[in-house]
């Protein structure tokens, strides 16, 4: 092994003297997606998780986002419209309002006459619902942070196995050309897996904080449409 190390650390030296002249020159360029390709079919899944990572995270970004809009007027409307005894027009309000708040309220208006306890645990089975809905995606979301990382890592372990094997075949004939696709596999599927294990951690990590933001507000609405409920009747 050190007879084979030696000679791999004369031959580098060696190439890397000739090759510093034409890397000052600009002769060695090669563009993202050829540097892509040197990792070889470990990449195929690392490609397909990440963009599957970009559409999930696109796609919920927008969803929550939406979900979050809520007019600021919308529960003095519903306070208005049952003080009033509108329970056809709070109804009507909550049908044309598209978010989960509305339909929470929706069904707790549609059970009015029934015990709290029973309109609570139904506006509290609605409200679990629609966050299953805005969480949809994000368990996979998490997963590709994981797992990305790992199957760079087996790219790397592959790579370099592939490197030794070349190294034992080569005998005294060793050069960096013979080395550098094993090489190439090692750390390309390493720095890929890295990048879209770190992006998809801090995408699901983003969508996490708005969902909870959204439960907050969730949560904050259903207090107040049954202390609505609870009030005195006049």
């Amino acid at each position: 092994m050190t007879y084979y190390l030696s000679l791999l650390q004369i031959t580098l030296s060696e190439n890397l003297n000739d090759l510093e002249p034409l890397a000052e020159q600009g002769e060695l360029t090669m563009s993202y997606w050829e540097l892509a390709f040197k990792g070889g079919w470990v990449m195929i899944p690392i490609v397909v998780l990440s963009i599957v990572a970009v559409y999930i995270f696109v796609e919920r970004y927008f969803a929550i986002k939406k979900a979050e809009k809520v007019d600021i007027n919308f529960m003095n409307k519903i306070k208005d419209y049952i003080h009033d005894d509108k329970i056809d027009s709070a109804i009507t309000l909550c049908q044309s309002t598209d978010n989960p708040v509305a339909k929470m309220i929706e069904k707790g208006i549609s059970r009015i006459g029934r015990p709290l306890n029973d309109i609570n645990a139904a506006v509290e089975n609605v409200g679990k619902l629609e966050i299953y809905k805005l969480e949809k995606g994000l368990p996979f979301l998490a997963t590709v942070a994981g797992a990305a990382p790992m199957i760079g890592f087996l790219g790397t372990v592959m790579g370099m196995i592939r490197a030794f094997y070349d190294m034992s075949t080569a005998g005294a004939n060793i050069d960096v050309s013979l080395l550098s696709s094993g090489i190439y596999t090692a750390m390309i599927t390493t720095m890929a897996g890295l990048m879209v294990g770190i992006m998809a951690f801090l995408a699901y990590n983003a969508l996490v904080a708005k969902v909870e933001k959204v439960v907050f507000r969730l949560e904050a609405n259903t207090t107040e449409f049954m202390d609505l409920l609870n009030e005195p009747v006049n």
